[in-house]
C-alpha cells in the first residue's frame, strides 16, 4: 500500500507553479494512462485559467487549497479549500481565484484497467 501526503504535495505543487511562466504545476499521485482511476493534484497561480476543455470522464475536483470557479457553459461553482466540486458531463474551464491546489479525480468512461 501506498500512502501520499497531498498537503505536502499540494504546497510542492503551487511552489513550482510560483516559479512556472504558466503559473501551473501538477503532478499525478495515483494512476495514469494504462488506469481507469486517476488522481493528480493541479497547482494554479492566483488568476490563472485552465482553458476550456472536454471532461474525459467521471470527475471531481477536491479543493486542497485556496479558492477555484469551476464554469460549465452559462452556470458556474466556487470552492474552497475542503470543497468537492463534481465536474459535470460538458466542456467546462477552472479558474484560480487565488493561488489554489486542487485534486482532480477522474474515472475515464469506457475504460478498463490493462492486465
Amino acid at each position: 500500500m501506498d500512502k501520499v501526503s497531498l498537503e505536502a504535495v499540494a504546497r510542492n505543487q503551487l511552489e513550482r507553479a510560483a516559479m512556472t511562466s504558466s503559473g501551473r504545476s501538477a503532478q499525478t499521485v495515483y494512476g495514469g494512462h494504462a488506469y481507469v482511476l486517476r488522481q493528480t493534484v493541479i497547482a494554479l497561480t492566483s488568476g490563472i485559467t485552465l482553458d476550456e476543455h472536454e471532461n474525459p470522464g467521471e470527475a471531481t475536483v477536491q479543493v486542497l487549497i485556496g479558492r477555484v470557479r469551476l464554469i460549465a457553459g452559462d452556470v458556474s461553482w466556487e470552492g474552497r479549500t475542503g470543497a468537492l466540486i463534481v465536474v459535470p458531463p460538458m466542456r467546462h474551464s477552472l479558474e484560480a481565484m487565488e493561488d489554489a491546489a486542487v485534486l482532480l479525480t477522474v474515472a475515464k468512461i469506457g475504460s478498463t484497467p490493462e492486465e
